[in-house]
């Protein structure tokens, strides 16, 4: 399989790579269920960080999160690509492709076979809070810029917590993350300013909302990214 299919005329990030010059968001979760929230976040990615791209990365199964409650992967994807667009956001299963559920090691993988692709990993103030929880954390910050969007009730905390502070010489202003050019030294990160949404996976699935019909509200509510 070269590239995935998602739609006619839609191709997404094949398995083998590609050399096409592009500036590509990471937007990394297990989509239990896929909402408005991560489009909001896809969407304002673009918009402030001057991205071609945003990509939803399904993930098989985050290591951090119980087995219990997860869907299927199959259906969590879908629900991801019910909310994109299959242009400018694309949801994909290029984790489970490539044999990858951590993220240092996904980044260090695409890096390889996407190499004249500029990639930022997009992660929620609550990531950012629990980021030392990550494995090989500190090599995926130092090798790959960060953008952070706000999340209700956890923005403040995550600016004041452990991440935050062992990476405050290299926080940037959201404009200057993802330079136009690649240089040497540790990677940025930043605030990306932004309203936050209330969308909450967990709070949909105590809720009762299926992850497809979710999906599909969330999709039509929104407009389409710029």
């Amino acid at each position: 399989m070269a590239a995935e299919q998602l739609g006619p005329g839609r191709v997404g990030p094949g398995r083998w790579g590609d050399r096409r010059r592009r500036r590509i968001g990471l937007l990394g979760g297990s989509f239990n269920p896929a909402h408005a929230g991560h489009r909001h976040v896809a969407q304002q990615a673009l918009r402030a960080l001057r991205l071609d791209q945003v990509w939803l990365l399904v993930s098989p199964g985050n290591p951090l999160k119980p087995v219990s409650g997860m869907a299927p992967f199959a259906q969590r994807l879908a629900s991801a690509r019910a909310i994109a667009d299959g242009v400018r956001i694309l949801a994909t299963g290029i984790e489970a492709s490539i044999g990858q559920r951590y993220s240092a090691r996904t980044l260090r993988r695409l890096s390889r076979l996407f190499p004249r692709a500029r990639f930022v990993w997009i992660i929620g103030a609550d990531n950012l809070a629990q980021l030392p929880r990550w494995r090989q954390w500190r090599s995926l910050a130092a090798r790959t810029p960060m953008a952070v969007l706000p999340r209700p009730g956890w923005t403040r905390p995550a600016l004041h917590g452990a991440a935050a502070s062992t990476l405050r010489r290299h926080r940037r202003p959201a404009g200057a993350v993802l330079p136009d050019r690649e240089g040497g030294g540790h990677a940025a990160w930043g605030l990306i300013p932004a309203r936050e949404h209330p969308a909450s996976a967990t709070a949909l699935r105590r809720s009762g909302n299926g992850l497809a019909s979710h999906a599909a509200r969330g999709h039509s509510a929104l407009a389409p990214p710029p």
